[in-house]
């Protein structure tokens, strides 16, 4: 499996990107797709989990309501739209896949995930 994140750059407060997730070499069918990201000098913080399998999208409770994970089922790719954006966002954004294939109670362990994306720059201005 392969991840590949684009997407990511400058953006204002209140601004908004949208990141995408291109996986090659498994089905989305068959794998749970998580977003981390890492801040300079910070552990890496779970911010969501979206599979096919999950009737709801999981998402940590410091981006719910700003944040959105979707797939886009011919492009084998998942985004993270992430809309009214704030300085404490800036951070290094992950996509990574467990091929478990469903968000379950241990989504947020990124221990959990199997495989990994190298990463794409965000940075929100104040």
């Amino acid at each position: 499996v392969q991840l590949v994140e684009s997407g990511g750059g400058l953006a204002p407060a209140g601004g908004s990107l949208r990141l995408s997730c291109a996986v090659s070499g498994f089905s989305l069918d068959d794998l749970a797709i998580g977003w981390f990201r890492q801040a300079p000098g910070k552990e890496r913080e779970w911010v969501s989990c979206w599979s096919s399998r999950n009737v709801k999208t999981l998402y940590a409770a410091s981006i719910q309501g700003r944040f959105t994970s979707s797939r886009d089922n011919g492009k084998n790719t998942v985004y993270l739209q992430m809309k009214s954006l704030k300085p404490e966002d800036t951070a290094v954004y992950y996509c990574a896949a467990d091929d478990l294939g469903y968000c379950h109670a241990e989504a947020w362990r990124d221990r959990i995930y199997d495989y990994w994306g190298q990463g794409t720059q965000v940075a929100v201005s104040s």
